[in-house]
């Protein structure tokens, strides 16, 4: 039976690789688990701002790395962007987190590229590689790495499912609320990708117009393109630090997970990371019913779910919870 990543990098020498911030709260989780059973822990990032200049800084680090020192390469976040490095790995372990398809991302999720495009087939093939090349490979769900076997004629023994963590230093059980006149205050945020279903948040929002009983919060960088409905029990805010972030779910009695897309498959495979950080503070909050927010969420006091792409009934289910709370 294949070792699970974390056997393979018990007590080895491990070079921990991402494109992404190092704060990301994806790689704080893997690092973490990397530190507390590996030997050591080099770590390759960029703080640049810009993904260019970010990608040239890793890919200059890597250049001269003397990559044969270590036992194992972990690259945590989109390991298509150092595929031209995959050479120097050939004696290594190569364990990566496939947290993201280019090709499911680009094609079926944000709609950017024809299917049958040759930007298409790149990125399809690129996905390809990085996942043969792969020694071990992680996804974030279940559902998730069954589509990628498929998609990718995968080898199934070398995958294995590592579910996202909150970063619960920042996102944690609070006492002391903040009063909104005595109002049942619901909050969604987000960043407002096509998957996360904001639509169907805004269009319950809008059927929800004279209730003021409800107060509705939504935290994101709402574009024009989406139909933002202006009403008294509404109220946009562009943009919070984590910390400012953590104070107003901590306030809010209801919050709304998601994902609520019913046209993009990916949401349907994917648990939106909203829902880990709700379930670390013990908020009440609705959830998409799909199955992967079923592999680790059920029907409790805490958590509801409702049918993806259907304001009408995410409408009625937060009005019912609301009638059960007394301030």
């Amino acid at each position: 039976m294949r070792k699970s990543f974390v056997e393979a990098v018990e007590g080895k020498k491990v070079l921990f690789i991402t494109t992404k911030n190092i704060d990301y709260i994806r790689n704080s989780q893997e690092i973490r688990i990397l530190e507390s059973r590996a030997c050591s822990v080099k770590k390759i990032y960029s703080c640049k701002n810009g993904y260019v200049g970010r990608i040239i800084e890793i890919w200059t680090k890597l250049f001269f790395c003397k990559v044969s020192k270590y036992d194992c390469v972990f690259i945590g976040f989109a390991p298509q962007l150092i595929f031209p490095f995959f050479w120097k790995f050939r004696r290594n372990e190569i364990i990566i987190d496939f947290f993201i398809s280019v090709y499911d991302t680009l094609v079926n999720d944000r709609k950017k590229l024809r299917p049958k495009g040759i930007a298409a087939y790149l990125c399809h093939r690129l996905d390809s590689y990085v996942t043969k090349a792969a020694d071990i490979i992680i996804s974030d769900t279940r559902a998730d790495k069954e589509y990628f076997i498929k998609e990718f004629c995968g080898d199934r023994k070398k995958y294995e499912v590592l579910y996202l963590e909150a970063d619960r230093i920042i996102y944690c059980p609070q006492k002391s609320q903040e009063k909104h006149n005595d109002k049942f205050v619901v909050l969604y945020f987000g960043s407002i990708l096509p998957l996360q279903g904001v639509d169907t948040v805004l269009e319950a929002a809008k059927l929800l117009k004279g209730n003021n009983n409800i107060l509705i919060q939504i935290i994101g960088p709402v574009s024009l393109k989406h139909t933002r409905p202006v009403q008294e029990n509404i109220e946009y805010i562009d943009w919070l630090s984590q910390e400012e972030l953590a104070e107003h779910i901590n306030n809010a009695d209801l919050c709304l997970a998601g994902h609520f897309n019913a046209d993009i498959d990916k949401a349907k495979r994917t648990i939106p990371g909203k829902a880990y950080i709700y379930d670390a503070m013990e908020k009440k909050m609705i959830l998409g019913d799909n199955p992967a927010n079923r592999e680790i969420f059920s029907e409790t006091d805490r958590v509801y779910f409702v049918p993806m792409g259907n304001p009408e009934r995410l409408k009625e289910c937060i009005e019912a919870i609301s009638c059960t709370y007394i301030k």
